[in-house]
Order: C-alpha cells, then structure tokens, then sequence
C-alpha cells in the first residue's frame, strides 16, 4: 500500500510539473464571437438567423481548454415572400453550456476540435395574415431542453473561427462564427 501511494504521489508530481513546463499560453481566455446561424428544421422557405456566443475558458495545458459558453441565436424562417398567405417564425435560443476544445497544435496557427453540451432555452413567436391584421402576435411560451454540440475551428493570433452543429430536441441550429479572444495569449 505504501508503494502504491508513492507511485501515485510520484506520478502526480511528475505529471503537474510536465503541465507547468509546456505551458506556452496563459491559462485564462474570453471568447466572443458572433455569425450566421441556420436552422436544421423548421420546413422549406428563407431561413436563417444571428448568433452570437461569450465563453470564458481556463486552459489545462496546451492542447486542452475548458470553460463555459453563454450563446444566443435568432432564427427566422418566412414560408413564401411571394405568397399572400406567408407566415415568419422567429425562434430565439438561449444555451448555457460546459466545453471542452483540443487544440492539435501549440504554434501561432491553432486548429482544434471540441464539443459542449448543456440546457437551451427556447421561445417563438409567429407573425402570419391574421395576426398581422388584428395587431396580435402569437407567442409560444419557452421550453427548456439538454442539448448536445460538435465544433471545430482554428484560432491565429488572438481572432477565432468556429462552426459548430447545435443538436436540441426537435431541431437545432448550425453556427459560423468569428470572433476574437481576451487573454489566453503566448507567455512571454
């Protein structure tokens, strides 16, 4: 018993010292970013929408980032412009969620994977004929569901690029955002 404890006191030493030398970047980092969102359901017609996304990150190593991401997105989906009888849906998602990155190289130019899963909040709100008619908007109250996202990216210098695939009950979104990041940097 005794040796195992050494083993792994030993084996934790050597691994946080191994972490304190490789780290070439600061440990803290903001993200914020803002693009394009489209969503994955939803019919046929225009569609399209805005997000925009601030993820405060602590990196483990080099090669390893976690933190959290606050993102918002409006989607808007109108059936028919040239139709009379066109509807717009607009959806506006709010996610609170846990990620992870893996940066495959510690150089200025740094493509990564990574993933996040977390709860998103959603409301509705539909404008068609008679609604627009009467002055009344048709509001669907929020619901809130765990959802799942894959994304990959590169970061160069402190701007960021990211598309992400947003996976929520009933429908989801796809993310290209730019950005850029506070923080983080190459220690000098």
């Amino acid at each position: 018993m005794k040796n195992f404890l050494l083993t792994v006191l030993g084996l934790c030493g050597i691994t946080s010292l191994s972490y304190s030398q490789a780290q070439n970047y600061k440990p803290i980092k903001v993200d914020l970013g803002i693009g394009y969102a489209i969503p994955t359901s939803g019919g046929g017609g225009t569609k399209g929408g805005v997000a925009f996304a601030v993820e405060p990150h602590y990196r483990l190593s080099d090669a390893l980032a976690v933190g959290l991401r606050f993102e918002g997105a409006a989607l808007a989906r109108v059936s028919d412009l040239n139709n009379e009888d066109a509807d717009a849906k607009v959806s506006i998602l709010s996610s609170y969620s846990a990620t992870g990155d893996y940066y495959f190289t510690d150089k200025g130019f740094r493509p990564f994977a990574g993933a996040g899963l977390g709860f998103f909040r959603s409301a509705s709100i539909t404008l068609d004929e008679e609604t627009v008619q009467t002055g009344n908007t048709a509001t669907i109250p929020g619901a809130t569901n765990f959802g799942f996202f894959p994304r990959i990216g590169f970061e160069a210098g402190h701007f960021r690029v990211s598309g992400e695939y947003n996976i929520i009950k009933d429908g989801g979104y796809i993310a290209f955002k730019v950005g850029a990041f506070f923080g983080g940097g190459r220690r000098k």
